[in-house]
């Protein structure tokens, strides 16, 4: 366990959250999680699409999403067009069907870059929180809670956590981005 479990484990939240953008990105081939952050209107209450129908992957590029009340495939249907998806969906009075087309070059950089901003924004919210802390120990060394030393030594510490949580924030964002450019 870390000395410092309130700022670690804000930066592993940091980096949870990350990957639930990430995940939202879609890469060659169907995945649920795209459908994550989109709310379909279910009797006044913004209600995310799996607790409302079956998703399932019926081959590598297509989603099938089964609702479980038929009243709610128009909504789903909107709901899928008004998000930032780019993918028009298919209904046949069942199911919805959602085909991912190949991902052009050109789709794939501006993907890439997507992928590079909400890592950045994941390393400006880890750094914040290695400023809190930083700030947080300076104060109790002013009131003589802590000595210089221990002070240096917490600092030290609080720049490998920091180092430590960047360095899994790079190592998620390259992993999507070599996810993006396989084929």
């Amino acid at each position: 366990m870390s000395k410092y479990p309130e700022f670690e484990s804000r930066m592993t939240k940091t980096a949870e959250v990350l990957k639930t953008e990430l995940a939202a990105v879609r890469a060659g081939r169907a995945n649920a999680a795209v459908l994550d952050q989109i709310t379909v209107d279910y009797y006044g209450v913004a209600t995310p699409i799996q607790q409302l129908a079956t998703i399932s992957v019926p081959d590598p590029r297509s989603l099938m999403i089964q609702p479980w009340d038929a009243s709610v495939l128009k909504g789903i249907e909107k709901a899928i067009l008004s998000s930032d998806l780019g993918i028009n969906p298919q209904n046949d009075g069942r199911v919805i069907r959602l085909v991912f087309p190949q991902l052009t070059e050109e789709r794939r950089k501006e993907l890439a870059k997507q992928v590079k901003k909400y890592g950045e924004e994941s390393k400006v919210a880890i750094r914040n929180i290695r400023r809190d802390a930083i700030e947080k120990f300076k104060k109790q060394q002013k009131a003589s809670e802590i000595t210089e030393d221990d002070y240096k030594n917490v600092e030290k510490d609080i720049q490998k956590l920091t180092d430590d949580a960047i360095k899994n924030i790079d190592a998620i964002v390259d992993k999507k981005e070599k996810e993006l450019f396989e084929i």
